[in-house]
């Protein structure tokens, strides 16, 4: 028995079909190495959320902000910087991207850069103290964030070459599923105690994030990916700027970039749920909830939106979409009929945990519309130039949604409850891809 034959039938039980090798949009050659392929995607994919549970900008790094004797108007930065300056750049990184026939070694570049960046933010916090701690932890933060860029866009591109159409969702229900289970694990641990750790502790973890992200780096290098598309030479900014033009010419692109962005309530809202419930309670058991209501919802529902992606990614975006919206829209609702309901403590994880639920759905059903919508360059132009557009977007609508928190969590809740309902609305318009 070959050592290829256990991963083979392992395939073909996670695929469920009798032909597990059926493909329909990649090569040949491509076709022979997919179960192999499947299982180093989802295990780099694990471990980097691992990594991302480790240094979360809501919970460690804004911690450690406060733990170093920093400013703690830095805490308010991490978030807008570890997503947006990712997305930003993706434009110009998916321009130079493109031009290579193999792309596997930009995510593994990636990976290492933010394994580099983590273990320097470890040794920042052991050596240094207050200010500079703080900008040396804000600085590597927006360093880290150039190397998701490049993981972001070469993640889509390679999964598309590697595996084929009606596979991709489970790949990344089933990579969310693990990696869930693992953090609900690790979460449980970081703070079922009553103690609050101390700074080594959090140390440890950055190291162990660091070195998460270095070993799926080494897991990525050995994904068997074969030669693709190219676009021609040129200057990578100018092309990724004339790329810019597909949201004009490209109407089904444009439409799902609309939609998208106003579904991008299922990930804005989570932290005023977490301001509603810290305005009644706190403490470390309360944000341990918070953790654990993410991850347990990671867990049990992302192998389940990962397949039904498959059959229908356009659905899987309305159904996130209308759950997210009427989570923002219920809390808000509660919040300001009848405000004695903070003294429940159990509602707002439980509410956190269903809008989990929904934004692992928003976003599972848009990575697997996007990789499917196109093929070739075209795909790589997709994620970069929608990825950069939401990048902007999310900086724009974060300080509005934060603006409108001044008059209280729950009227931003609304606003973000009436873009799901929109984005919901707009999904509808989208054409089926699978």
């Amino acid at each position: 028995m070959s050592r290829r034959e256990p991963l083979d039938r392992l395939y073909a039980l996670v695929a469920n079909e009798e032909d597990a090798r059926t493909c329909r949009d990649i090569s040949e050659e491509a076709c022979r190495e997919v179960p192999g392929n499947f299982f180093k995607i989802i295990l780099a994919n694990v471990l980097t959320k691992i990594g991302d549970l480790l240094i979360n900008p809501k919970t460690v790094l804004a911690w450690l902000i406060g733990a170093v004797g920093a400013p703690g108007a830095l805490a308010g930065l991490l978030v807008p910087i570890r997503e947006s300056g990712s997305l930003i750049p993706q434009l110009a990184i998916g321009a130079w991207m493109r031009r290579h026939p193999v792309r596997k070694g930009f995510w593994v570049f990636g990976s290492v850069l933010q394994g580099a960046c983590v273990l320097a933010m470890a040794a920042a916090v052991w050596w240094l103290q207050g200010l500079a701690a703080g900008l040396a932890i804000v600085g590597l933060l927006v360093v880290f964030s150039l190397g998701r860029g490049f993981c972001s866009v070469a993640m889509k591109d390679v999964q598309g070459k590697c595996i084929p159409k009606a596979r991709r969702g489970r790949l990344t229900g089933l990579a969310s599923t693990l990696s869930g289970a693992a953090t609900l694990a690790v979460g449980v641990s970081l703070f079922g105690g009553d103690s609050e750790p101390g700074m080594l502790f959090y140390t440890v973890l950055l190291l162990a994030a660091g070195l998460a992200w270095w070993l799926a780096a080494t897991v990525f290098s050995k994904v068997d990916e074969f030669h693709g598309e190219t676009a021609g030479g040129g200057h990578a900014l100018r092309q990724a700027f004339e790329s810019l033009g597909l949201l004009v010419s490209d109407a089904p692109f444009r439409d799902f970039v609309i939609a998208r962005a106003l579904l991008m309530a299922s990930a804005l809202g989570s932290p005023f749920l977490v301001v509603l419930a810290q305005d009644r309670a706190d403490g470390a058991a309360l944000l341990g909830g918070f953790l654990v209501a993410s991850s347990l919802a990671s867990t049990v529902s992302a192998s389940v939106w990962g397949y039904m992606a498959d059959a229908s990614s356009r659905q899987v975006m309305i159904r996130g979409g209308a759950l997210a919206a009427l989570v923002c829209l219920g809390v808000a609702a509660v919040a300001l009929a009848d405000p004695a309901w903070g003294g429940l403590t159990w509602f707002y994880p439980v509410a956190f945990f269903v809008l989990s639920i929904a934004h692992s759905g928003v976003r599972i059903g848009r990575k697997t519309y996007l990789v499917d919508m196109a093929g070739g360059t075209k795909r790589t132009d997709y994620t970069a130039v929608s990825n950069t557009v939401i990048g902007v977007l999310l900086l724009v609508l974060g300080g509005v949604s934060a603006a409108v928190s001044l008059l209280g969590a729950q009227w931003a809740l609304l606003l973000l409850g009436a873009m799901g309902v929109l984005g919901t609305l707009w999904s509808w318009k989208l054409r089926e891809v699978e």
